[in-house]
């Protein structure tokens, strides 16, 4: 337990900023999963669409901290990789 009042104010801030890197990380998941979902079954604009969203997403993100800027680039080259092949394959 904290006893300071610099260690209760941590306290408060680690309580908050847990919750919005939470928020964040699963509003990604989200998107992510949605655009999967689109690379199955929507038409390739939308997927186009889905994916610029998503990869802004997956960008602040990383930008905030919540994510490594390297686990954003390999995601989004994934998530691009899918949405090419798609492409390529209609």
């Amino acid at each position: 337990m904290a006893n300071t009042v610099s260690a209760k104010k941590r306290n408060r801030q680690n309580i908050s900023h847990r919750a919005r890197n939470r928020w964040r990380l699963t509003s990604m998941r989200t998107a992510i999963k949605d655009l999967h979902e689109k690379i199955l079954h929507a038409s390739n604009d939308d997927t186009a669409k889905a994916l610029r969203e998503t990869c802004a997403l997956i960008d602040k993100s990383a930008q905030k901290g919540v994510i490594h800027k390297n686990n954003a680039a390999r995601t989004k080259s994934r998530l691009t990789k899918r949405v090419k092949a798609k492409k390529a394959g209609a």
